[in-house]
């Protein structure tokens, strides 16, 4: 049996809330956003590039922001992590490695990255800082806001894909 990327129900941003609040309400948002473009499509559609000659892929999106949550929120909270999908030798795995046969599990992980994110910085204040590899120090704020941004970018890159896949549109 062909497994199917599952339906799901997007959960809506808070419209009057605190900071904390509206920031994790946003990613909540386009974290659903991004699956809900995959939703009803088989690994085999998962993979396909629609967009040549762009390599990007539904699968792809899926799993670099995998990737993205884990590297940001265990920075942000000092919790040490190794890359998921790519390494020096390979800096576009999360995007090139995914396979039909991988898209169940890379879904799950994405699901199990989000939760994790969400638990190792849900006592962290938004004026929590830590330094970067970039000799720059940032806070808890700023990582919500990049995350929101780099969702509503890839969710845009999403959208183009899922339309030349099948036509299917929507917000």
């Amino acid at each position: 049996m062909t497994w199917t990327a599952p339906e799901i129900e997007r959960r809506n941003e808070p419209y009057v809330a605190d900071e904390r609040t509206m920031l994790q309400g946003w990613l909540d948002l386009h974290r659903d956003t991004l699956l809900w473009k995959c939703r009803g499509l088989t690994g085999d559609q998962l993979v396909k590039r629609t967009a040549e000659p762009s390599t990007l892929t539904l699968l792809g999106l899926v799993r670099h922001m995998a990737a993205v949550e884990r590297s940001w929120f265990h920075r942000a909270s000092g919790t040490p992590h190794e890359s998921l999908y790519y390494s020096p030798d390979n800096l576009d795995g999360d995007f090139d490695d995914g396979t039909p046969e991988s898209a169940e599990a890379d879904f799950a992980t994405f699901r199990a990255e989000c939760a994790k994110a969400d638990a190792l910085v849900a006592d962290l204040p938004l004026d929590h800082t830590f330094d970067t590899t970039h000799d720059r120090t940032i806070n808890l704020r700023w990582v919500y806001t990049h995350m929101v941004e780099e969702y509503a970018r890839h969710n845009g890159h999403a959208d183009l894909l899922r339309e030349r896949l099948d036509g299917a549109t929507g917000a």
